[in-house]
Formats: structure tokens, sequence, C-alpha cells
């Protein structure tokens, strides 16, 4: 997980702790349900009407992922720490890891750029991480397994 940006040591640890295996969850819409990231909902008939997010889940590890977010508001790049955090890990991982910064970085000017407020933006951004770390968490039990 520490492939990700905005995912050091602390954020990975919380997240593995609260979550326990990710695999488990069957698809990232599980996942980010689980976290409470996902918009809350009031419909009936023709009629549908979404919220806020719903905070369902786990506190702790949707905070994480919130504070991990905030560093997407940057333009897409390897530090030099990211670059030491990713040596030794498997190419597909370091590949969907850059695939997420290209584009949750991409998708946080866009949405900023409309006029979406920064606590918003944060929070769809955090959603969408959510499924990139399924998706590192699938890759990792694959080449483990």
């Amino acid at each position: 997980l520490q492939a990700l940006r905005g995912v050091a040591l602390v954020n990975a640890v919380t997240l593995v702790a609260e979550l326990g295996d990710i695999t488990r969850f069957a698809s990232p819409r599980q996942l980010m349900a689980y976290l409470g990231l996902v918009p809350s909902e009031r419909s009936s008939g023709q009629t549908r009407r979404q919220g806020g997010i719903t905070k369902a889940g786990n506190g702790a590890a949707r905070r994480m992922l919130i504070e991990a977010a905030w560093s997407y508001r940057h333009p897409a790049r390897v530090s030099r720490e990211l670059l030491l955090r990713q040596e030794g890990l498997p190419r597909p991982i370091r590949e969907i890891a850059w695939k997420a910064q290209l584009r949750l970085c991409r998708r946080y000017r866009r949405l900023t750029h409309t006029g979406k407020q920064a606590n918003v933006v944060t929070t769809a951004i955090a959603r969408e991480l959510a499924g990139f770390i399924w998706a590192i968490a699938r890759k990792a039990e694959i080449a483990a397994g």
C-alpha cells in the first residue's frame, strides 16, 4: 500500500489493522461502502436524491484515506521518498500506483476547477483511492499465492 502517494507507514498500517484482509471485499464498491465513502440516498418511486457520504463504516480507516487524498492536489510525480518506498515492489503494483497518481491528480484539478469545495473533492478522491487500494491488495494476493 505504501507504493501509493500519501500512504506512508502509519496510513498503511492503520488501514491494514482496521480493514483486515482487504481481498475479502468482492469489489471495490463494497470496500468504499464499508468505509462509508459512498453518497447517502433518499429515493421514492422515480425520485432519486443523493446526500452526503454515509459515514457508516470504519471511521479510522476513512480518516486515513482522506488524509492520503489531500496529497493528490499536487501535480503527479514520483518523489525520492516514494521511489524508496516502491523499491523492490513488483512491477504491476508500481504500475497501479502510478496509474492512481495520474488519475487522482487529474481528477482533483478537474473537480476544483468546476467549483467544488476542497473537502468534497478530497472525499471523492479518497473514494477512488480506496478502489486502487483494493486493486493493489488483489495484485499482492496473486503475487504471494
